[in-house]
């Protein structure tokens, strides 16, 4: 049998405490046996609840094939395209012998 999780054994208790202190403050019993019955039917609740929280699914190997997931598709990596800034076009315009007058040095916006 498996060990109880945390859910089971918190709703299992939380029932037992929660439905014992109703069925005694209902029932308004002083006598003992009438709190031995409420504290036995408390703990049978308690037991009841606890049993049936949903446990955790689990995968068998052997009773369902597994289906394997389908591959994703290939990413296609964006590159953006190179600008030409002003510190480029200085620095082509006294390498190249390109006249300043064809090479437009481009204005980039302040910073943030």
């Amino acid at each position: 049998m498996p060990r109880p999780t945390a859910a089971q054994l918190a709703y299992g208790s939380c029932t037992v405490i929660f439905s014992t202190l109703a069925m005694l403050l209902l029932s308004q019993t002083s006598s003992g046996l009438g709190i031995a019955v409420i504290t036995l039917s408390a703990l049978a609740l308690g037991l009841l609840v606890a049993v049936t929280v949903p446990l955790p699914k689990r995968v068998r190997s052997g009773s369902v094939a597994a289906v394997p997931a389908p591959a994703p598709a290939p990413v296609q990596e964006r590159v953006p395209a190179q600008r030409e800034t002003a510190s480029v076009a200085a620095s082509l315009s006294s390498v190249s012998s390109v006249s300043s007058a064809s090479v437009s040095a481009v204005r980039e916006p302040a910073g943030p």
